[in-house]
């Protein structure tokens, strides 16, 4: 099953200095974001990668034709560097499509621009290139094709560094409360989609509030509620916290390192009912 990544963003509230890295490739560790997203999917055996190349589309070419498999596995070194026995293999089964869909296109154009590198596929996988989770993503596609939809998506909680402020007709303040507590889900990035999605796309669309809003104002998009580890890498703050969390070895989302759980798997989703997504009101 092929995977559609976007990695055109441009990362503008993850700038430092004159860093013109594009967003998926920000480092968490000593590899990109990106990286780890894709090794995410391989961990389920999803290696057939389609990437939607914009901004910095030339660092993304160069960073997996100069791949370097040593810098995270280990090897053994003989014959006085002449010789490079890997211990271990990232990358060595991917299949990666590199295709630049443009600068500032939208997501839905960009997935439409690759339709034909998805040939016959009746169902793909596609990511934002800047979330992470611990979601088994394998009993997402299963729950996916008990149905008739288009679309799924992972329903999420918003983080808690956000607050909701209630105020009253005077304009006093009446009360906080921070988002992740309120019963609200939000669009998590990790999509799985059929052929049929293309069916309510338009030329220069967005994926979720063209495609998706018109699939789901004709009960052909779902959502699957997920209350397990989730997280967006928009900022240098989030970006900080996800560091921390790779570089004390507690990366919820690093599953092929045994890190989720002590199987190395992340625990089933138990969902008997699918929800349906609200269409939005015109």
């Amino acid at each position: 099953m092929k995977v559609v990544l976007f990695c055109g963003g441009l990362g503008m509230r993850m700038r430092s200095g004159s860093e013109s890295l594009p967003k998926p490739m920000m480092p968490i560790g000593d590899r990109p974001v990106l990286w780890h997203i894709m090794r995410y999917y391989a961990h389920y055996g999803h290696t057939d990668f389609i990437l939607c190349l914009g901004y910095g589309a030339k660092s993304v070419k160069d960073y997996f034709l100069e791949y370097r498999e040593t810098e995270s596995n280990d090897f053994v070194l003989s014959k006085g560097g002449a010789h490079v026995e890997l211990l271990g293999s990232d990358i060595s089964d991917w299949k990666i499509t590199f295709i630049d869909t443009g600068v500032e296109t939208a997501i839905g154009e960009r997935l439409r621009r690759v339709r034909p590198y998805l040939e016959d596929d009746e169902v793909f996988l596609a990511n934002y290139g800047d979330v992470l989770t611990d979601a088994p993503i394998n009993e997402l596609v299963d729950t996916f094709l008990r149905t008739d939809a288009v679309g799924q998506i992972l329903a999420v909680n918003p983080q808690d560094s956000f607050h909701v402020v209630t105020v009253d007709n005077g304009g006093a303040v009446t009360g906080f409360q921070p988002a992740g507590e309120m019963n609200l889900r939000i669009n998590g990035g990790f999509f799985v989609l059929r052929s049929g999605i293309f069916d309510f796309l338009n030329e220069g669309d967005d994926l979720v509030m063209d495609g998706c809003r018109r699939a789901a104002e004709h009960g052909r998009m779902r959502a699957v509620p997920y209350d397990g580890f989730w997280a967006p890498m928009d900022t240098l703050k989030e970006r900080a916290v996800l560091e921390d969390l790779y570089r004390a070895g507690r990366a919820p989302w690093t599953l092929w390192r045994g890190t989720g759980n002590a199987r190395g798997v992340a625990p089933p989703i138990e969902v008997p009912e699918l929800m349906t997504v609200p269409a939005a009101a015109s």
